[in-house]
This record gives structure tokens, sequence and C-alpha cells, in this order.
């Protein structure tokens, strides 16, 4: 299985972060590769949920279909999921105190591509390409967060 982790500081408590996590409606707000969210539960998600995501990588659309494994307010989501030709994927959401007001996200989606060795080396590709898109992508849920808390904030 290939493995692709990243990790952001966000000033926001960590709760605020689990619930923007957990919001089907905030997914195409900070989720660079999603190209439309198909099928999902009304409100946050919680364990047993599913959703289905069609995303856009390298100009290939496909679809994801995701069921939330582990739902731990606030510090842990797990999403397994199903995509095309028997690809599958886990995502982990950690979310952990920094001592301060603020919190720390950590991402960790794992793939396992079909085709033996050569869906490993397709895998390992994958992972590369997908770093700069998962940078992109917290750095835009950084922003939505701390954008909402200073809104809240405010009034």
């Amino acid at each position: 299985m290939s493995k692709l982790e990243r990790e952001i500081e966000i000033d926001a408590p960590a709760e605020a972060v689990y619930d923007t996590l957990t919001d089907p409606d905030c997914l195409g707000e900070w989720v660079t590769v999603q190209d439309e969210l198909e099928e999902a539960p009304s409100g946050n998600v919680e364990v047993g949920d599913t959703l289905v995501q069609r995303m856009k990588v390298a100009g290939q659309k496909f679809r994801i279909r995701w069921h939330v494994d582990e739902a731990d307010r606030p510090t842990r989501i797990v999403w397994t999921g199903k995509g095309p030709m028997g690809t599958k994927a886990k995502a982990t959401y950690e979310i952990r105190t920094n001592g301060g007001d603020g919190c720390v996200f950590v991402y960790t989606n794992e793939y396992d591509l079909p085709g033996g060795p050569v869906g490993k080396l397709a895998g390992s590709a994958i992972v590369g390409a997908s770093g700069g898109e998962a940078d992109r992508s917290l750095e835009r849920l950084k922003k939505l967060i701390e954008g909402g808390a200073a809104r809240n904030g405010d009034s």
C-alpha cells in the first residue's frame, strides 16, 4: 500500500476543525481534487455513513465511494474508499492540540492499487503527484477554518 502523509497547524479549536472535516458541504471548498460530491448524508458524517465523490486527478475523472469507519469527535476520523478497477484507499484525519488555542491536523492517505508490482509503482507515482494537491488542499482547509473562526469571533 502506498502512503501519503501531511500535517498543518490550524489556529482554531479541534472541535471546529473536526466539524469542518465531517461536513460534506465543506468538502468542495477545500479538497482540490474533488470534482463533485454526488452522494452524501445531510449534516456531519458519522460512523457507518457513506458518500460518493467524483474526483479529478491529472485530467482523469473517477468516483470513490467512502465509508466512515471511525468518527471520534474531536480527534479522529477514518474513511475507507473503493474506486475503479478494485482501487482501495484509506484516509485518516487526526486532530491534535498544539498546546495553545490551535491544533495540528494530520492527514494520511493510503492507496492500494490493483496490478501487483506495476500497481505498486503506479501507487508511488500517484502519491508523488498527490503530494502537491494534498498541500494545496490543507492550505485551503486552514484558510476556510481560520476565516470562519475569525467571522464567528466577530459576531
